[in-house]
């Protein structure tokens, strides 16, 4: 189990890792053992409520496909276990902002004042730009 939130935590199962070669740093291991990590996460089908779902698509971008999986990749490290680690971790850190309810916003009214102050701004601006029209004398 992968604990997400208090009151969220994601089974193993609904995992999927993949293990592939990668480029990058280890030397000639690099062309022999697959470092490379592919996690990927199936958020149409996972135990996350739906509203969660929701903003994870939107987090998420490019990183999930047209079916609702999304795919995590990583290969900065030399070792297996440290990009497993680094993938897992990116996921985790993906999934605790969308467990984050955004905040609703409470509209608000500009204080009379405030709209006084602006309407005098506009008006004083519209005489400056007036000032630059041409001169309306017949001296042409």
């Amino acid at each position: 189990m992968i604990q997400i939130t208090p009151a969220i935590a994601v089974a193993d199962y609904e995992l999927r890792e993949r293990f592939v070669r990668a480029s990058g740093p280890g030397g000639q291991n690099v062309n022999k053992v697959a470092t490379a990590v592919e996690l990927r996460f199936d958020v149409a089908a996972s135990s996350l409520p739906s509203d969660m779902k929701a903003r994870l698509a939107v987090l998420a971008g490019k990183r999930l496909s047209d079916d609702g999986v999304l795919l995590i990749d990583s290969r900065r490290h030399r070792t297996q276990a440290m990009n497993r680690e680094a993938a897992r971790a990116r996921l985790v850190e993906l999934l605790q902002k969308a467990a984050r309810r955004p905040k609703r916003r409470t509209p608000t009214k500009p204080k009379p004042a405030a709209r006084e102050r602006r309407l005098t701004s506009k008006k004083l601006r519209g005489g400056v730009k007036q000032l630059r029209g041409r001169s309306r004398g017949g001296d042409d």
